[in-house]
């Protein structure tokens, strides 16, 4: 077991955190020597569980770790395809959204490129309590791993992610038998190419779609059902008014709402984001369910406001109960693997939720600059990144915000530290000089 204090400790190093470890290498020099990112996997990657090699960020590359806060940042995407040699092809591509791929690799770069903020791969979290109580104030956290080994820090900054949400009804399905989109690559790996699989797909966003495709593509003797609960499939609300509403700047004026209103734009953008697809998906899947039906191949179809109340296993049969919400009928649907693009649980994570119960809170809040609302008796902070959506909106989860967010994280860091101490300005005598001066051993 080891064990280290540092002043500054950030859970997860995905594209939250990088950003974090970038502003302040570039704005707080001194804090980020002394800032620890601590990562659960071996190596950093975005979307892991998604990362097919043609699929596409919806986001415009200048929305990447540090442009929007400082273009002339060394870290910044295009610097970054200029670093490897690929700034003309990308130029050549005439596109804003680079491939998740690529996405992912930048991130692995920044990580690299770090020179004052450490990284640590292979430390997964399992609990945070408080480190130091003095005079019955909380003044730290220590942070426990996998491993046994522990990290006492000053201040803390979440930024993990939301927990997969797995609906009640498949979670006694066998393991093997349920796939949720963050695991998928590393799940279809399992699966035999040749089979004639039936697989059902739980769902109607992105990450949904992209599993379909891709297992219709890589399993040409399967038979794919995509079950979800929308009248069908809709691409994403993506208009220039709408996408205003993911400006750095629009942060202000949703925290300023009133309850209601910020409701309202929560529901009103949920299809820029959650229930929408890529175009070029759309276009996809439709031509190759005409197609099939041309040819009489038929091996992808669709089935519509449907509900899933119901999964049990039936020897080595998954069966699934279909609620047709139009005439209020149920069937059972039998297949093979359940896929679940169903997204991720809304309320705060249980490390996050853990954290507040040991000192004392049920529920709570961050304010405008991502702190925690912790009690008066706790003076250590905890920031959290991407689980913010009730009160900084929809963009919070996303990559839109991040670099200007990172910054105003940083600035909050640095307003709460201790002013550092003035240097004695009087003159000095002679005999302090020499007495101040080192001297050969």
């Amino acid at each position: 077991m080891d064990h280290r204090d540092v002043e500054l400790l950030a859970i997860g190093a995905g594209p939250a955190n990088l950003a974090l470890a970038v502003a302040l290498e570039e704005l707080a020099p001194d804090l980020a020597a002394r800032t620890l990112v601590v990562e659960q996997h071996e190596d950093v990657a975005w979307q892991r569980g998604m990362l097919l090699p043609w699929s596409q960020s919806q986001v415009s590359f200048l929305k990447d770790l540090v442009t929007l806060r400082n273009p002339r940042s060394e870290f910044s995407f295009v610097n970054y395809l200029h670093s490897i040699g690929r700034l003309d092809e990308f130029i050549n591509l005439g596109t804003f959204t680079p491939y998740r791929l690529e996405i992912s690799d930048y991130l692995a770069w920044v990580a690299r490129s770090l020179r004052a903020v450490r990284l640590e791969h292979g430390r997964r979290v399992v609990g945070v309590e408080p480190g130091d109580v003095v005079a019955g104030r909380v003044t730290g956290w220590l942070v426990r791993f996998a491993d046994g080994g522990t990290v006492r820090c000053r201040d803390l900054v979440v930024g993990a992610g939301r927990d997969a949400h797995v609906p009640e009804q498949f979670a006694a399905l066998p393991r093997e038998r349920v796939v949720h989109s963050t695991e998928f690559l590393d799940r279809v790996g399992e699966l035999d190419p040749r089979a004639a699989h039936r697989v059902v797909v739980v769902g109607g966003a992105q990450s949904a779609a992209e599993m379909l495709w891709s297992t219709h593509q890589g399993f040409p003797n399967a038979q794919v059902t995509m079950v979800m609960r929308s009248i069908g499939l809709n691409g994403y609300e993506s208009s220039k008014f709408t996408n205003e509403l993911f400006y750095p700047s629009f942060v202000d004026t949703f925290n300023a709402a009133l309850p209601d209103a910020r409701e309202q734009l929560l529901q009103e953008m949920h299809r820029t984001n959650y229930s929408g697809l890529a175009p070029s998906m759309l276009d996809n899947l439709y031509r190759t369910m005409y197609l099939e039906k041309l040819t009489g191949a038929e091996r992808l179809r669709m089935i519509t406001m449907a509900e899933v109340p119901d999964a049990r296993l039936d020897g080595d049969e998954v069966v699934l109960t279909l609620l047709d919400r139009k005439s209020g009928v149920a069937e059972e649907l039998r297949c093979d693997v359940v896929m679940l693009g169903t997204g991720f649980v809304k309320r705060m994570p249980a490390l996050t939720r853990s954290l507040a119960a040991a000192v004392g809170v049920d529920d709570f809040t961050v304010t405008r600059h991502y702190r925690m609302t912790l009690p008066d008796s706790v003076d250590a902070r905890v920031y959290l990144q991407g689980v913010n959506e009730s009160t900084h909106g929809i963009a919070d989860s996303l990559i839109s915000v991040l670099a200007v967010r990172a910054g105003e994280i940083v600035g909050d860091l640095l307003a709460g530290r201790p002013a550092p101490a003035t240097p004695d300005a009087r003159p000095r005598s002679d005999a302090d000089l020499l007495a101040s001066a080192s001297h050969p051993a």
